[in-house]
């Protein structure tokens, strides 16, 4: 599956918000203000001005709907979440060439909020998911006590894990161990 540059960013800061989300009895990712800078820094979200408590609101909303898309049922379940978000952002598709990257589209309007404007092009970027029929790559881990979000890029959409060095690797060493003692005994 070929996926632009900016596309693929945008499936990224989706999946990364979405495991921002406090699991039962953790932290939550996005506790405060700083942990929002600090998001919209390391994901380079450009165009985003002095953050507050307004923003934060507006992103864990927009968090909670994008974790909606990752338990739909359907297709179209999905897209109505999709629909919802990006018509609620105000979409407005327009070329830019920034930072060092070749031309790309921006769908947030500009001086928009940073959860309108992830919600916007974030919420495109899983319609493109969705329009060309691979919304079974939006998945969860399967691993037992892991419940993160990931999009299945592989060519086969096998991945099963959000990360195979951890999730992948700790399951596989079970039940090898288990194996082992069941041939032991």
């Amino acid at each position: 599956m070929q996926i632009p540059h900016d596309t693929r960013r945008a499936l990224d800061v989706v999946v990364d918000l979405v495991n921002t989300a406090p699991e039962p009895g953790g932290p939550d990712g996005l506790m405060d203000v700083g942990a929002l800078r600090v998001f919209v820094q390391q994901h380079e979200i450009s165009d985003v001005g002095e953050l507050g408590a307004r923003d934060l609101a507006g992103v864990r909303a927009v968090r909670g709907r994008f974790a909606q898309i990752f338990s739909a049922t359907t297709t179209r379940e999905a897209a109505g979440v999709v629909n919802d978000l990006v018509a609620a952002a105000g979409t407005t598709p327009r070329l830019t060439d920034h930072d060092g990257y070749d031309w790309h589209v921006h769908y947030f309007a500009p001086g928009a909020s940073v959860g309108d404007h992830i919600a916007a092009d974030c919420g495109m970027a899983l319609s493109f998911i969705l329009v060309s029929g691979e919304r079974e790559r939006l998945r969860r881990c399967e691993a037992p006590d892991c419940r993160r979000a990931f999009v299945d890029l592989s060519r086969n959409r096998s991945r099963r894990y959000c990360d195979s060095r951890t999730c992948g690797n700790r399951l596989h060493v079970a039940a090898y161990r288990a194996r082992r003692k069941e041939a032991a005994e």
